[in-house]
């Protein structure tokens, strides 16, 4: 066991606010290889696929990795920006729109710093980043509205795996969930009537959210029934009637039975049915990526279409919009509470000469720093 002494502990340190924005991540590049990384990385995480871990490993390594990376970097490269992964390049946004409110918003110094689950930034190196700008309470935000144990659960997982490395481990603050937050409701609806006032609207509403294997469901994740709350609340705020909207569940791999109804299954039949004008939005995203610009936005346009389907268009997801940021930093203001820096009072000229004097007290008795 190691322990990590904190890099620039000194007395007379007043303490500061680190923000933890956490994200699922990225490939490096649309390159098979990348993805190749990427995807070991993200498939062998036991809080992703519960399976067991020999069997899952021959079968990872032996048939998945082996033909899935090629697939995965085509469709990387059909959404890949100038600025790369359109993930890292929103959620990079979201990082600093949230370091310049919150430098308002808090009454002493705070530092925001991006991790992603899988790939680069790391939580680790993002960790390290907090630790080094002398955050000594720390928020984690996991960019999950809904509950999961295979999303925010592997979040607060690769968390702990850092901070038991910690000498000095931090104020621990951690939000599970946001689901039913009345400022996240609200900025979903502001962004969902906004498209529609500069693209029109569509005769029904298609709510997606990522899909998980249902035996999770059975085995007492919350993530289905946070899934339906975000949704009835969302078509409430809209003031959409019972049969102007519909929630699905996309993204589904593997043979299993995963949540239902399947947002693809649900395309293919609407035509038949007489319903050939949709919109699509994605509340449980908060960043536009691979699953919303190609899954949803493309490939299931393009199935839509194919069925018979006449009007058909895709609502971008929150990313770094005003409402969003502003209901982001509400949520970590609500959940910063009793920490002085949530104190308007607070005197930091004040705080800064009792410090000052305090470390002088120490050097007094043979402290180095």
């Amino acid at each position: 066991m190691r322990y990590t002494a904190r890099a620039h502990f000194e007395h007379g340190h007043t303490g500061r606010i680190g923000v933890l924005l956490a994200n699922l991540g990225t490939p490096d590049e649309p390159t098979p290889e990348a993805l190749r990384r990427y995807l070991r990385e993200f498939l062998w995480d036991p809080r992703v696929v519960e399976f067991p871990r020999p069997l899952w490993w021959l079968i990872l390594n032996g048939i998945i990795l082996n033909i899935r990376p090629r697939r995965s970097a085509e469709a990387y490269a059909k959404v890949w920006t100038e600025q790369g992964s359109p993930l890292l390049a929103h959620s990079r946004a979201q990082a600093e729109s949230m370091q310049s409110r919150l430098e308002t918003a808090f009454n002493g110094p705070v530092r925001v710093a991006l991790g992603m689950r899988y790939g680069s930034p790391s939580i680790a190196s993002a960790l390290e980043t907090l630790r080094d700008a002398g955050a000594d309470r720390l928020i984690v935000l996991p960019l999950y509205p809904q509950y999961s144990g295979s999303t925010t659960g592997s979040i607060f997982d690769a968390v702990a795996d850092v901070l038991k490395d910690w000498r000095w481990v931090p104020e621990l603050r951690f939000i599970n969930h946001y689901h039913d937050d009345p400022a996240y409701i609200a900025a979903m609806a502001a962004r969902i009537r906004t498209h529609w006032a500069e693209h029109g609207r569509g005769k029904h509403l298609l709510l997606s959210f990522h899909g998980v294997p249902r035996r999770y469901l059975r085995a007492g994740d919350p993530y289905h029934c946070h899934c339906h709350k975000t949704a009835r609340l969302l078509a409430e705020a809209l003031e959409l009637a019972d049969d102007e909207w519909t929630i699905g569940f996309q993204s589904r791999f593997g043979r299993e039975e995963w949540l239902k109804p399947y947002v693809d299954g649900l395309l293919k039949s609407w035509p038949k049915q007489g319903r050939r004008d949709v919109d699509v939005f994605c509340p449980g995203f908060a960043a536009d990526c691979l699953e919303t610009l190609e899954e949803i936005a493309m490939q299931n346009r393009d199935l839509f279409l194919a069925a018979g389907g006449e009007r058909y268009t895709y609502v971008p997801a929150l990313n770094d919009q005003a409402e969003h940021m502003d209901a982001l930093v509400a949520l970590l203001l609500r959940h910063a509470g009793g920490w002085p820096e949530t104190d308007p009072a607070r005197d930091v000229e004040t705080l800064n000469t009792a410090a000052q004097e305090s470390r002088q007290r120490a050097m007094a008795l043979g402290a180095e720093t």
